[in-house]
């Protein structure tokens, strides 16, 4: 934490401006977003900045190893696969709990996402919170040092690839019901891009395309995928006139077949200060005597969903599909942010984008979680308060 902002932060908090920061956000859509906004950013320090930042870059070393494709096809061989599959993913999301380790505070990574996050709804919250506190202007949620402007034309290049915006849509099951759907209304406003449907999507041949707000038909020649399978799976009903499977004439900002190379699926392979223990369970020698040190989780879930903290024999002996759960060693995460009634829990998420050509991924922004549950997801904090998403403040 920087005591310094924290404490200005402490000093300027009120109610009224917390009400008034929720209500701005709500004004540029007429829409109040369905998951619950902290009240505060995190400050973080330029030690617990270089610590994310040392981690990460292990992660993203891990990632460009020559042989990852091989390592990971299995991932998909247990999935479905979407053919034309491009050399890297084109969004890396590395999340890390905050917590302690012998007695000192250190990042532990929690899980690895090849799949976008709220990329445009962090930018617009970071400036909803200096309309507040005017003091965070000298304070930044951007790696590299680059600027909110440089940080939006990133984001053009990864989603667009240089197609022209109408040609470039956001892909969703049912987006107007999805909880993230404010984090789709900026992209739509701030970069242009509009948002469709899955069971919109008009399929001729091996071409997709779309009706666009005038109902003129509209060739989609690049897709930003934020579809999840673990969803698409489960909705029978919808009606789809194409098939994630089919070859198709499109391009991706987001290739599906990433959501499941990078994934939870790598975590056994990761080792190091920042890394938790983890087992594949098909790969468990025998189960731990201690399993209330550990969790159990589904490779390839999103938001939380399936996974069982606390932990019995049976439930292990249960698991049918052994290839498809790990065993992760549980780990402290430590209350660190200061509210007026104690101290709250944090995650944070670091945002990363991977232009076509570049060599190599770029950090860019950052999303963070505080809680007071065992869960960390905005979603099961929502009857409490000084919990939520937030973001986190580096020093400049």
């Amino acid at each position: 934490m920087i005591s310094k902002y924290r404490q200005l932060f402490k000093e300027q908090f009120t109610a009224e401006k917390y009400q008034a920061l929720k209500d701005d956000i709500t004004s540029d859509f007429n829409y109040d977003p369905t998951f619950r906004l902290g009240e505060t950013p995190f400050f973080i320090s330029n030690e617990l900045k270089s610590q994310l930042v040392e981690g990460c870059n292990e992660v993203i070393a891990f990632i460009q190893k020559d042989d990852f494709k091989e390592l990971t096809n299995k991932s998909l061989d247990l999935n479905i696969k979407v053919p034309n599959e491009d050399e890297h993913s084109n969004f890396i999301i590395i999340d890390f709990g905050i917590c302690e380790e012998n007695g000192e505070i250190v990042p532990k990574l929690i899980e690895v996402q090849g799949f976008p996050s709220l990329f445009n709804y962090q930018v617009n919250l970071f400036e909803k919170f200096q309309k507040q506190y005017p003091f965070l202007k000298e304070l930044t949620p951007f790696l590299n040092n680059i600027t909110p402007k440089e940080y939006l034309e990133n984001l053009e290049a990864v989603f667009c690839n240089n197609h022209p915006k109408e040609n470039v849509v956001l892909l969703e099951i049912e987006p107007e019901k999805q909880n993230t759907k404010i984090d789709f209304y900026y992209c739509k406003r701030d970069l242009g891009l509009n948002i469709v449907c899955v069971t919109d999507v008009i399929k001729k041949g091996n071409q997709l395309f779309y009706k666009n707000d005038n109902g003129e038909v509209i060739q989609i020649k690049r897709i930003y995928n934020r579809v999840i399978f673990d969803e698409l799976n489960l909705r029978t009903d919808l009606k789809m006139n194409f098939n994630f499977s089919d070859e198709l004439d499109v391009e991706w900002a987001g290739h599906p077949n990433w959501f499941f190379r990078i994934s939870k699926f790598i975590l056994p392979f990761l080792k190091g200060k920042y890394f938790i223990e983890t087992t594949l369970l098909s790969d468990l020698k025998e189960i731990p005597e201690d399993l209330e040190n550990y969790v159990l989780k589904p490779l390839f879930s999103f938001s939380g969903s399936g996974v069982i903290f606390h932990v019995k024999r049976e439930d292990i002996e249960a698991v049918t599909e052994k290839e498809l759960y790990i065993l992760q060693k549980k780990v402290n995460y430590i209350p660190i942010v200061k509210s007026p009634d104690g101290k709250v829990k944090a995650e944070i998420r670091m945002l990363c984008t991977w232009k076509k050509d570049d060599a190599a991924p770029t950090l860019l922004c950052n999303l963070v979680r505080l809680s007071r549950g065992e869960m960390i997801g905005v979603k099961y904090n929502q009857d409490k308060d000084w919990v939520g998403g937030t973001i986190g403040l580096f020093e400049r």
